[in-house]
Protein backbone atom coordinates (compact mmCIF):
# COMPACT_ATOMS: atom_id res chain seq x y z
CA UNK A 1 0.00 0.00 0.00
CA UNK A 2 1.44 3.36 -1.02
CA UNK A 3 1.66 6.01 1.68
CA UNK A 4 0.90 9.51 0.36
CA UNK A 5 1.87 12.72 2.13
CA UNK A 6 -0.55 15.30 0.73
CA UNK A 7 0.48 18.91 1.30
CA UNK A 8 -2.17 21.57 0.95
CA UNK A 9 -2.43 24.83 2.88
CA UNK A 10 -6.22 24.46 2.54
CA UNK A 11 -8.15 21.37 3.57
CA UNK A 12 -11.41 20.27 5.19
CA UNK A 13 -13.45 22.00 6.57
CA UNK A 14 -12.30 24.53 3.98
CA UNK A 15 -14.02 23.76 0.68
CA UNK A 16 -11.47 22.75 -1.94
CA UNK A 17 -11.41 19.84 -4.40
CA UNK A 18 -8.32 18.44 -2.69
CA UNK A 19 -10.68 17.17 0.03
CA UNK A 20 -12.34 14.79 -2.41
CA UNK A 21 -9.01 13.73 -3.92
CA UNK A 22 -7.71 12.72 -0.50
CA UNK A 23 -10.86 10.76 0.31
CA UNK A 24 -10.80 9.02 -3.07
CA UNK A 25 -7.21 7.91 -2.56
CA UNK A 26 -8.15 6.57 0.88
CA UNK A 27 -11.06 4.65 -0.71
CA UNK A 28 -8.64 3.22 -3.27
CA UNK A 29 -6.48 1.75 -0.53
CA UNK A 30 -3.78 4.39 -0.14
CA UNK A 31 -2.74 5.58 3.27
CA UNK A 32 -3.20 9.35 3.12
CA UNK A 33 -1.74 11.90 5.52
CA UNK A 34 -2.55 15.56 4.93
CA UNK A 35 -0.27 18.33 6.13
CA UNK A 36 -2.33 21.51 6.24
CA UNK A 37 -2.95 24.71 8.20
CA UNK A 38 -5.58 25.94 10.62
CA UNK A 39 -8.76 26.47 8.57
CA UNK A 40 -9.50 30.17 7.97
CA UNK A 41 -10.51 30.49 4.29
CA UNK A 42 -12.36 32.48 3.01
CA UNK A 43 -13.48 34.52 6.05
CA UNK A 44 -9.89 35.21 7.12
CA UNK A 45 -10.36 34.03 10.72
CA UNK A 46 -9.99 30.59 12.30
CA UNK A 47 -13.00 28.31 12.02
CA UNK A 48 -14.85 27.68 15.25
CA UNK A 49 -13.22 24.89 17.26
CA UNK A 50 -9.85 25.24 15.54
CA UNK A 51 -6.76 27.10 16.72
CA UNK A 52 -3.08 26.48 17.43
CA UNK A 53 -3.90 24.15 20.33
CA UNK A 54 -7.17 22.46 19.42
CA UNK A 55 -7.87 19.86 16.71
CA UNK A 56 -4.32 19.93 15.40
CA UNK A 57 -4.54 16.17 14.76
CA UNK A 58 -7.67 14.43 13.51
CA UNK A 59 -8.92 11.73 11.16
CA UNK A 60 -11.64 12.48 8.62
CA UNK A 61 -13.10 9.93 6.18
CA UNK A 62 -10.06 7.69 6.58
CA UNK A 63 -7.61 10.55 6.03
CA UNK A 64 -5.12 11.52 8.76
CA UNK A 65 -4.81 15.29 9.14
CA UNK A 66 -1.88 17.17 10.65
CA UNK A 67 -2.53 20.89 11.15
CA UNK A 68 0.48 23.13 11.60
CA UNK A 69 0.34 26.76 12.82
CA UNK A 70 -0.27 29.62 10.43
CA UNK A 71 -1.43 33.23 10.68
CA UNK A 72 -5.02 33.75 9.56
CA UNK A 73 -5.46 35.62 6.28
CA UNK A 74 -7.40 38.52 7.81
CA UNK A 75 -10.43 40.20 6.26
CA UNK A 76 -9.15 43.57 5.05
CA UNK A 77 -10.55 44.75 1.71
CA UNK A 78 -7.78 47.32 1.16
CA UNK A 79 -5.33 46.11 -1.48
CA UNK A 80 -2.17 46.84 0.54
CA UNK A 81 -3.58 45.46 3.81
CA UNK A 82 -4.88 42.46 1.89
CA UNK A 83 -1.42 41.83 0.44
CA UNK A 84 0.19 42.12 3.88
CA UNK A 85 -2.31 39.69 5.38
CA UNK A 86 -1.77 37.15 2.64
CA UNK A 87 2.03 37.46 2.93
CA UNK A 88 1.86 36.71 6.66
CA UNK A 89 -0.49 33.81 6.01
CA UNK A 90 1.70 32.29 3.29
CA UNK A 91 5.04 32.71 5.09
CA UNK A 92 3.79 31.42 8.44
CA UNK A 93 2.68 28.15 6.84
CA UNK A 94 6.05 27.65 5.15
CA UNK A 95 7.98 28.37 8.35
CA UNK A 96 5.81 25.90 10.27
CA UNK A 97 6.27 23.38 7.46
CA UNK A 98 10.05 23.75 7.53
CA UNK A 99 10.04 23.01 11.27
CA UNK A 100 7.69 20.06 10.78
CA UNK A 101 9.91 18.43 8.12
CA UNK A 102 12.68 18.29 10.74
CA UNK A 103 10.38 16.79 13.40
CA UNK A 104 10.16 13.22 14.69
CA UNK A 105 6.57 13.07 13.45
CA UNK A 106 7.74 13.70 9.89
CA UNK A 107 10.46 11.06 10.20
CA UNK A 108 7.99 8.46 11.47
CA UNK A 109 5.55 8.99 8.60
CA UNK A 110 7.49 6.88 6.06
CA UNK A 111 5.69 8.39 3.06
CA UNK A 112 6.28 6.82 -0.37
CA UNK A 113 5.56 10.05 -2.25
CA UNK A 114 4.64 13.68 -1.66
CA UNK A 115 1.74 15.28 -3.52
CA UNK A 116 1.46 19.08 -3.27
CA UNK A 117 -1.92 20.57 -4.20
CA UNK A 118 -1.07 24.12 -5.21
CA UNK A 119 -3.81 26.67 -5.13
CA UNK A 120 -2.02 29.92 -4.26
CA UNK A 121 0.36 30.15 -2.54
CA UNK A 122 3.10 28.39 -4.47
CA UNK A 123 5.23 28.75 -1.34
CA UNK A 124 3.56 25.69 0.19
CA UNK A 125 5.32 23.54 -2.44
CA UNK A 126 8.62 24.29 -0.70
CA UNK A 127 7.52 21.97 2.11
CA UNK A 128 6.99 19.19 -0.41
CA UNK A 129 10.42 19.81 -1.92
CA UNK A 130 12.12 19.71 1.49
CA UNK A 131 10.38 16.52 2.60
CA UNK A 132 10.98 14.72 -0.71
CA UNK A 133 14.68 15.64 -0.72
CA UNK A 134 15.18 14.65 2.91
CA UNK A 135 13.56 11.23 2.54
CA UNK A 136 14.48 10.59 -1.12
CA UNK A 137 10.96 10.08 -2.43
CA UNK A 138 9.14 11.48 -5.50
CA UNK A 139 7.45 14.87 -5.35
CA UNK A 140 4.29 15.40 -7.40
CA UNK A 141 3.18 19.01 -7.87
CA UNK A 142 -0.36 19.90 -8.99
CA UNK A 143 -0.58 23.55 -10.12
CA UNK A 144 -3.85 25.48 -10.03
CA UNK A 145 -2.33 28.99 -9.98
CA UNK A 146 0.78 30.15 -11.84
CA UNK A 147 3.32 32.18 -9.89
CA UNK A 148 4.50 34.93 -10.03
CA UNK A 149 1.66 35.80 -12.42
CA UNK A 150 -1.02 35.25 -9.79
CA UNK A 151 0.85 37.37 -7.23
CA UNK A 152 0.97 40.31 -9.62
CA UNK A 153 -2.69 39.89 -10.51
CA UNK A 154 -4.00 39.72 -6.95
CA UNK A 155 -1.71 42.27 -5.28
CA UNK A 156 -1.12 44.66 -8.15
CA UNK A 157 2.58 44.62 -7.28
CA UNK A 158 4.99 44.29 -10.23
CA UNK A 159 8.26 45.57 -8.81
CA UNK A 160 11.28 43.39 -9.69
CA UNK A 161 12.48 43.42 -6.07
CA UNK A 162 9.43 41.31 -5.22
CA UNK A 163 8.90 39.38 -8.45
CA UNK A 164 12.48 38.20 -9.08
CA UNK A 165 12.82 36.32 -5.76
CA UNK A 166 9.46 34.65 -6.42
CA UNK A 167 10.66 33.66 -9.89
CA UNK A 168 13.79 32.09 -8.38
CA UNK A 169 11.66 30.22 -5.84
CA UNK A 170 9.40 28.87 -8.59
CA UNK A 171 12.43 27.73 -10.62
CA UNK A 172 13.71 25.88 -7.54
CA UNK A 173 10.33 24.19 -6.96
CA UNK A 174 9.94 23.11 -10.59
CA UNK A 175 13.49 21.76 -10.69
CA UNK A 176 12.86 19.56 -7.66
CA UNK A 177 9.43 18.25 -8.71
CA UNK A 178 9.50 14.81 -10.28
CA UNK A 179 6.14 15.25 -11.97
CA UNK A 180 4.21 18.48 -12.55
CA UNK A 181 0.48 18.48 -13.30
CA UNK A 182 -1.42 21.52 -14.55
CA UNK A 183 -5.14 22.32 -14.85
CA UNK A 184 -4.97 24.22 -18.15
CA UNK A 185 -3.33 23.44 -21.48
CA UNK A 186 -1.73 26.89 -21.66
CA UNK A 187 -0.08 26.15 -18.30
CA UNK A 188 2.07 23.51 -20.00
CA UNK A 189 3.79 26.11 -22.16
CA UNK A 190 3.96 28.60 -19.29
CA UNK A 191 5.80 26.08 -17.11
CA UNK A 192 8.11 24.58 -19.74
CA UNK A 193 9.12 27.84 -21.42
CA UNK A 194 10.22 29.84 -18.43
CA UNK A 195 13.57 31.65 -18.44
CA UNK A 196 14.88 28.54 -16.69
CA UNK A 197 13.35 25.79 -18.90
CA UNK A 198 11.52 22.84 -17.37
CA UNK A 199 11.72 19.37 -18.92
CA UNK A 200 8.48 19.01 -20.89
CA UNK A 201 8.49 15.28 -20.22
CA UNK A 202 7.52 15.81 -16.61
CA UNK A 203 4.76 18.39 -17.23
CA UNK A 204 1.27 16.97 -17.78
CA UNK A 205 -2.18 18.41 -18.46
CA UNK A 206 -4.45 16.95 -15.79
CA UNK A 207 -7.71 18.93 -15.63
CA UNK A 208 -9.87 19.15 -12.56
CA UNK A 209 -12.93 16.98 -12.07
CA UNK A 210 -16.08 17.61 -10.04
CA UNK A 211 -17.19 15.61 -7.03
CA UNK A 212 -19.86 13.01 -7.84
CA UNK A 213 -22.60 14.95 -6.04
CA UNK A 214 -22.37 17.53 -8.81
CA UNK A 215 -25.01 16.16 -11.19
CA UNK A 216 -28.09 17.41 -13.02
CA UNK A 217 -31.22 17.76 -10.88
CA UNK A 218 -34.78 18.18 -12.09
CA UNK A 219 -35.93 21.78 -11.53
CA UNK A 220 -39.55 20.84 -10.83
CA UNK A 221 -38.51 18.25 -8.24
CA UNK A 222 -36.16 20.70 -6.54
CA UNK A 223 -38.96 23.29 -6.30
CA UNK A 224 -41.52 20.75 -5.07
CA UNK A 225 -39.18 19.50 -2.33
CA UNK A 226 -38.17 23.07 -1.43
CA UNK A 227 -34.50 22.16 -1.83
CA UNK A 228 -33.66 25.70 -2.94
CA UNK A 229 -36.33 27.73 -1.15
CA UNK A 230 -34.07 30.81 -0.92
CA UNK A 231 -34.55 31.40 -4.65
CA UNK A 232 -38.12 32.35 -5.60
CA UNK A 233 -39.80 30.76 -8.63
CA UNK A 234 -40.89 34.13 -10.00
CA UNK A 235 -40.19 33.78 -13.71
CA UNK A 236 -37.10 36.00 -13.71
CA UNK A 237 -34.12 34.98 -15.82
CA UNK A 238 -31.73 33.87 -13.09
CA UNK A 239 -27.96 33.99 -13.43
CA UNK A 240 -26.23 32.26 -10.51
CA UNK A 241 -22.70 32.61 -9.20
CA UNK A 242 -21.50 30.30 -6.42
CA UNK A 243 -18.21 30.44 -4.55
CA UNK A 244 -15.71 32.78 -3.00
CA UNK A 245 -16.38 36.50 -3.45
CA UNK A 246 -12.83 37.78 -3.68
CA UNK A 247 -10.72 40.15 -5.74
CA UNK A 248 -9.71 37.52 -8.32
CA UNK A 249 -13.33 36.65 -9.13
CA UNK A 250 -13.95 40.13 -10.54
CA UNK A 251 -17.62 40.30 -9.56
CA UNK A 252 -17.53 44.09 -9.60
CA UNK A 253 -18.53 43.79 -13.27
CA UNK A 254 -22.03 42.64 -12.31
CA UNK A 255 -23.53 45.88 -10.89
CA UNK A 256 -22.46 47.78 -14.02
CA UNK A 257 -23.85 45.01 -16.22
CA UNK A 258 -27.12 45.12 -14.29
CA UNK A 259 -27.29 48.89 -14.80
CA UNK A 260 -26.94 48.42 -18.56
CA UNK A 261 -29.70 45.82 -18.54
CA UNK A 262 -31.84 48.22 -16.54
CA UNK A 263 -31.36 50.86 -19.22
CA UNK A 264 -32.64 48.33 -21.76
CA UNK A 265 -35.80 47.87 -19.70
CA UNK A 266 -34.94 44.33 -18.58
CA UNK A 267 -34.48 45.02 -14.86
CA UNK A 268 -37.65 43.12 -13.89
CA UNK A 269 -36.72 40.15 -16.03
CA UNK A 270 -33.18 39.47 -14.78
CA UNK A 271 -31.92 38.39 -11.37
CA UNK A 272 -28.28 37.84 -10.38
CA UNK A 273 -28.11 35.22 -7.62
CA UNK A 274 -24.84 35.41 -5.68
CA UNK A 275 -24.15 32.49 -3.33
CA UNK A 276 -21.01 32.82 -1.24
CA UNK A 277 -18.86 34.90 1.04
CA UNK A 278 -15.43 36.49 0.94
CA UNK A 279 -13.44 39.61 1.60
CA UNK A 280 -14.93 41.47 -1.40
CA UNK A 281 -18.59 40.84 -0.49
CA UNK A 282 -19.13 44.15 1.35
CA UNK A 283 -17.60 46.11 -1.52
CA UNK A 284 -19.83 44.26 -3.98
CA UNK A 285 -22.91 45.18 -1.95
CA UNK A 286 -21.78 48.81 -1.96
CA UNK A 287 -21.42 48.80 -5.75
CA UNK A 288 -24.87 47.26 -6.12
CA UNK A 289 -26.34 50.10 -4.06
CA UNK A 290 -24.29 52.74 -5.90
CA UNK A 291 -25.66 51.51 -9.24
CA UNK A 292 -29.20 51.36 -7.80
CA UNK A 293 -29.76 47.79 -8.94
CA UNK A 294 -30.63 46.17 -5.60
CA UNK A 295 -33.83 44.77 -7.12
CA UNK A 296 -31.75 42.77 -9.61
CA UNK A 297 -29.64 40.92 -7.02
CA UNK A 298 -30.28 38.15 -4.53
CA UNK A 299 -27.40 37.50 -2.14
CA UNK A 300 -27.30 34.19 -0.29
CA UNK A 301 -24.67 33.23 2.32
CA UNK A 302 -22.09 30.54 1.53
CA UNK A 303 -23.61 27.06 1.42
CA UNK A 304 -22.39 23.52 1.84
CA UNK A 305 -21.09 22.35 -1.54
CA UNK A 306 -23.66 19.54 -1.64
CA UNK A 307 -26.45 22.12 -1.84
CA UNK A 308 -25.04 23.79 -4.93
CA UNK A 309 -26.58 21.40 -7.53
CA UNK A 310 -30.08 22.22 -6.22
CA UNK A 311 -29.42 25.96 -6.32
CA UNK A 312 -28.08 25.64 -9.87
CA UNK A 313 -31.12 23.63 -10.92
CA UNK A 314 -33.60 26.44 -10.20
CA UNK A 315 -31.55 29.04 -12.11
CA UNK A 316 -31.28 29.44 -15.86
CA UNK A 317 -27.52 29.81 -16.35
CA UNK A 318 -24.38 29.61 -14.23
CA UNK A 319 -22.02 32.58 -14.16
CA UNK A 320 -18.25 32.16 -14.01
CA UNK A 321 -15.77 35.01 -13.72
CA UNK A 322 -12.00 34.91 -13.43
CA UNK A 323 -9.47 37.71 -13.80
CA UNK A 324 -6.58 35.36 -14.66
CA UNK A 325 -6.74 34.69 -18.43
CA UNK A 326 -5.00 31.32 -18.12
CA UNK A 327 -6.72 29.90 -15.04
CA UNK A 328 -9.72 27.58 -15.38
CA UNK A 329 -11.84 28.02 -12.21
CA UNK A 330 -12.84 24.75 -10.55
CA UNK A 331 -16.49 25.74 -10.84
CA UNK A 332 -16.28 25.25 -14.62
CA UNK A 333 -16.25 21.50 -14.07
CA UNK A 334 -18.84 21.73 -11.27
CA UNK A 335 -21.33 23.61 -13.46
CA UNK A 336 -20.73 21.37 -16.47
CA UNK A 337 -21.23 18.26 -14.35
CA UNK A 338 -24.60 19.70 -13.28
CA UNK A 339 -25.58 20.21 -16.90
CA UNK A 340 -25.77 23.99 -16.75
CA UNK A 341 -25.45 26.47 -19.57
CA UNK A 342 -22.52 28.75 -18.69
CA UNK A 343 -22.19 32.51 -19.01
CA UNK A 344 -18.59 33.53 -18.42
CA UNK A 345 -16.47 36.64 -18.15
CA UNK A 346 -13.05 35.06 -18.40
CA UNK A 347 -9.95 34.41 -20.47
CA UNK A 348 -9.04 32.16 -23.36
CA UNK A 349 -8.67 28.90 -21.44
CA UNK A 350 -12.20 29.02 -20.02
CA UNK A 351 -13.60 30.37 -23.28
CA UNK A 352 -12.01 27.55 -25.29
CA UNK A 353 -13.76 24.93 -23.15
CA UNK A 354 -17.14 26.64 -23.39
CA UNK A 355 -16.83 26.99 -27.17
CA UNK A 356 -15.61 23.42 -27.64
CA UNK A 357 -18.49 22.09 -25.55
CA UNK A 358 -21.03 24.47 -27.14
CA UNK A 359 -22.41 25.04 -23.68
CA UNK A 360 -22.72 28.80 -23.33
CA UNK A 361 -21.15 32.18 -23.99
CA UNK A 362 -17.81 33.57 -22.83
CA UNK A 363 -17.05 37.27 -23.15
CA UNK A 364 -13.92 39.21 -22.27
CA UNK A 365 -13.16 39.72 -18.61
CA UNK A 366 -14.45 43.03 -17.17
CA UNK A 367 -16.45 43.82 -20.34
CA UNK A 368 -19.75 45.06 -18.89
CA UNK A 369 -21.36 45.77 -22.25
CA UNK A 370 -20.23 42.44 -23.67
CA UNK A 371 -21.68 40.65 -20.67
CA UNK A 372 -24.97 42.56 -20.85
CA UNK A 373 -25.27 41.71 -24.56
CA UNK A 374 -24.56 38.05 -23.77
CA UNK A 375 -27.35 38.03 -21.16
CA UNK A 376 -29.82 39.43 -23.69
CA UNK A 377 -28.75 36.88 -26.30
CA UNK A 378 -29.33 34.01 -23.88
CA UNK A 379 -32.70 35.42 -22.84
CA UNK A 380 -33.73 35.43 -26.50
CA UNK A 381 -32.66 31.78 -26.84
CA UNK A 382 -34.21 30.21 -23.76
CA UNK A 383 -35.28 27.14 -25.71
CA UNK A 384 -31.60 26.46 -26.51
CA UNK A 385 -30.38 26.75 -22.93
CA UNK A 386 -31.37 23.19 -22.04
CA UNK A 387 -29.52 21.93 -25.12
CA UNK A 388 -26.39 23.84 -24.07
CA UNK A 389 -26.77 22.38 -20.58
CA UNK A 390 -26.87 18.85 -21.99
CA UNK A 391 -23.83 19.68 -24.12
CA UNK A 392 -22.04 20.76 -20.94
CA UNK A 393 -22.84 17.46 -19.21
CA UNK A 394 -21.77 15.39 -22.22
CA UNK A 395 -18.47 17.26 -22.54
CA UNK A 396 -17.82 16.89 -18.83
CA UNK A 397 -18.33 13.12 -18.92
CA UNK A 398 -16.00 12.77 -21.90
CA UNK A 399 -13.17 15.04 -20.74
CA UNK A 400 -13.30 15.61 -16.97
CA UNK A 401 -15.14 12.74 -15.30
CA UNK A 402 -13.68 11.83 -11.92
CA UNK A 403 -12.92 8.10 -12.23
CA UNK A 404 -11.02 8.63 -15.48
CA UNK A 405 -8.89 11.39 -14.00
CA UNK A 406 -8.09 9.45 -10.84
CA UNK A 407 -7.30 6.26 -12.77
CA UNK A 408 -4.84 8.29 -14.82
CA UNK A 409 -3.17 9.60 -11.65
CA UNK A 410 -2.93 6.04 -10.33
CA UNK A 411 -0.89 5.25 -13.42
CA UNK A 412 1.56 8.06 -12.66
CA UNK A 413 1.88 6.84 -9.08
CA UNK A 414 2.79 3.34 -10.27
CA UNK A 415 5.42 4.73 -12.64
CA UNK A 416 7.17 6.63 -9.84
CA UNK A 417 7.88 4.04 -7.18
CA UNK A 418 11.33 5.37 -6.45
CA UNK A 419 12.89 8.81 -6.43
CA UNK A 420 14.10 9.89 -9.87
Amino acid sequence: MKNILLISQYFYPENFRVNDMACEWARRGYRVTVLTGIPNYPAGRYFEGYDRKHRTRETWNGVDIIRIPLTARGSSTGRLMNAAGLAANYLSFVISGWKWVKSKEAASLHADLVFTFEVSPMTQALIGVWYAKKYRIPHFLYIQDLWPENVELVTGIHHPLLIRPIDHMVDYIYKHADQIFVTGKSFVDAVTHRSVPVDSGKVHYWPQYAETFYRPLDKAAVIERQMASEIPDDGAFKIIFTGNIGFAQGLDILPGTAALLKQSGKQKDVRFVIVGSGRYRDELVKKIVDHRVQDMFLLIPAQDARRIPALLAVCDVAYISCSDPQTIPAKVQSCMACGKCILASAGKETGDIIRAAQCGICCDFADEKGLADAVLRLMDKREQISVMGQNARNYYMEHFEKSRRMDEMDGYFKENRTHA
